[in-house]
C-alpha cells in the first residue's frame, strides 16, 4: 500500500522516527450478502441456510428461542442466548465486574468515573485520559499490521478527553517487551505518530521497556496518556441534559479497539481466516478488525464551535448500553433508533458467525458508531444540516425520561 514518508524527531527519544502518513481505512460499505464463512458446522439454527421466510418475519416476537432478522443482523429474540450464541463474559471479560471496580475505586477517589479526568489550573481544566488497546494486539501481532496500532491506541485516550470539551495537548507513551525488535517498535511508534498529528497534539515522550521473558516471543504491550484543556466556563459535563434532547451518532471505522476478546472467541469458533473475505466485500476480516480507530478529535471540536452540544459519549467498551448513561443527570435515559445508521460489515458477520443476541451486541460493540453527541433540538438541526457527505452524522434517537438505554 503507498505511504507518505516524512520524519519526525521527537525529543524524548534519541533517534528520529520516520512514520507513515497515510492508511487506508477499511469496512465502509455495507454487504447485502446474507452468507457468513463457517469453516466448522455450526450448532445452532441461526444459520443462513435454515432461516426460513417466516422465521424472518417474525421481527419482535419474544418467545423462546425465535429467530428475528432485523437491519441486516440475526438474532436469538430478547430471551437471550438460549441458542448457544456467545457473550463477552463467555470471552473471560465480565463488564460487570469492572463496573463494580469502578464504584469501589470512587469510594476511595470520589469524583472519578467520567471519561477523562479534570484538574483544575486557573481559569481552565487539564484533563487526562489514559488507555490500552486491549487484545486487539493478538491480532496485529496474527496479522503483521503494526502500522495502525499506535493510532489505536492515541485515539482510545484522545477520543476520551474530548467528551469534555478538551483540546488534546500532549501525549506519551509505554511500550513493553521481552526483547527489544527495533524495527517493530519503530513500527507502532509510526502509528503513534501519526495518530498524534490527527489529533493535532505533541508526542511528548514516552518509556520503552525490556523484560526478559515476560513477553511471548515478538509480543509487546502498549499503553498510553493524554492530556488536554479546556476553558471552566467551556467544559461540556452534561449537567443541562433534559428530555428531549437529540442523540447525534458520529460513524467508526469498524470494531475500533473494544471487544477483541469476544471477536477472538468468535474467530476460534468460526473456525475462519484472518485472511478470508468477508462475504459481498473485497476486504479480509484481518483487515476489517485491524482497521485503526476513528480519532474524533477535529470533528467533535468543529461541532462544539456550533453550540448546543451538552454531553459526549465515547462508546468503548459497554457499547451503547454502558456507556451513553454515563452523561446524563439522574432520572433521564435515552431510546436508541436502531435502523438509523449502517451497521458495518464486520458486525453482522461477527453476529451471525457468533450466533450472539441483539443485546449483547450493543454493550459490547460500538455498532458503526464511534462517538455520541448530546445536542438541543435546534442544535441539532443545524449541526445535521452542515454535516457533509464526507463526514456523514447519523440522528439515532433521543434522550428520555427513565434511566437506562432501550432500542426500538
Amino acid at each position: 500500500m503507498a505511504a507518505k514518508l516524512g520524519v519526525v524527531t521527537v525529543e524524548a527519544r534519541q533517534n528520529p522516527i520516520v512514520f507513515c502518513s497515510t492508511r487506508q481505512i477499511y469496512g465502509v460499505s455495507n454487504t447485502k450478502n446474507s452468507n457468513i464463512c463457517f469453516k466448522t458446522k455450526p450448532t445452532s439454527l441461526l444459520t443462513p441456510q435454515k432461516l426460513s421466510s417466516s422465521a424472518l418475519a417474525l421481527k419482535g416476537v419474544g418467545s423462546k428461542g425465535v429467530v428475528e432478522k432485523s437491519r441486516g443482523f440475526v438474532s436469538v429474540s430478547s430471551s437471550g442466548n438460549e441458542a448457544g450464541g456467545l457473550t463477552y463474559k463467555d470471552a473471560g471479560v465480565d463488564i460487570d465486574a469492572g463496573s463494580e471496580l469502578v464504584k469501589r475505586i470512587a469510594k476511595m477517589a470520589p469524583g472519578i468515573g467520567g471519561f477523562g479526568g479534570l484538574f483544575p489550573l486557573g481559569d481552565s481544566y487539564l484533563v487526562a485520559g489514559t488507555d490500552g488497546v486491549g487484545t486487539k494486539l493478538k491480532l496485529a501481532f496474527e496479522t503483521g499490521i503494526h502500522e495502525t496500532i499506535g493510532i489505536d491506541l492515541v485515539a482510545m485516550s484522545v477520543n476520551d478527553i474530548i467528551t469534555s470539551g478538551a483540546k488534546p495537548l500532549f501525549f506519551l507513551d509505554y511500550f513493553a517487551t521481552s526483547r527489544l525488535d527495533v524495527d517493530l517498535a519503530e513500527r507502532v511508534i509510526k502509528g503513534i505518530v501519526d495518530g498524534c498529528q490527527q489529533s493535532d497534539c505533541a508526542l511528548l515522550g514516552g518509556e520503552t521497556a525490556e523484560m526478559p521473558g515476560f513477553y511471548a516471543e515478538g509480543e509487546y504491550d502498549l499503553s498510553g496518556f493524554a492530556v488536554g484543556v479546556v476553558k471552566k466556563d467551556s467544559v461540556i459535563n452534561g449537567k443541562n441534559i433534559e428530555a428531549g434532547d437529540v442523540l447525534i451518532g458520529l460513524p467508526s471505522s469498524g470494531v475500533h479497539s473494544n471487544g477483541f476478546s469476544l471477536v477472538r472467541r468468535v474467530l476460534a469458533q468460526s473456525g475462519c481466516s484472518l485472511t478470508d473475505k468477508i462475504p459481498g466485500e473485497t476486504f479480509s476480516l484481518g483487515e476489517a478488525l485491524m482497521a485503526p480507530t476513528v480519532i474524533y478529535v477535529k470533528q467533535v471540536l468543529d461541532v462544539i464551535t456550533k453550540g448546543g452540544v451538552k454531553g459526549i459519549a465515547h462508546i468503548t467498551g459497554g457499547g451503547f448500553t454502558d456507556n451513553i448513561p454515563r452523561v446524563f443527570p439522574k432520572g433521564l435515559g435515552a431510546v436508541i433508533d436502531t435502523d438509523s445508521w449502517p451497521v458495518l460489515p464486520v458486525f453482522k458477520w461477527l453476529q451471525e458467525a457468533g450466533r450472539i443476541d441483539d443485546k449483547e451486541m450493543m454493550r459490547t460493540f460500538n455498532m458503526g458508531i464511534g462517538m455520541v453527541l448530546v445536542v438541543s433540538p435546534d442544535a441539532a438541526l443545524k449541526i445535521l444540516g452542515d454535516a457533509n457527505g464526507a463526514t456523514p452524522m447519523y440522528r439515532i434517537g433521543e434522550v428520555v425520561t427513565g434511566e437506562g438505554v432501550s432500542y426500538r
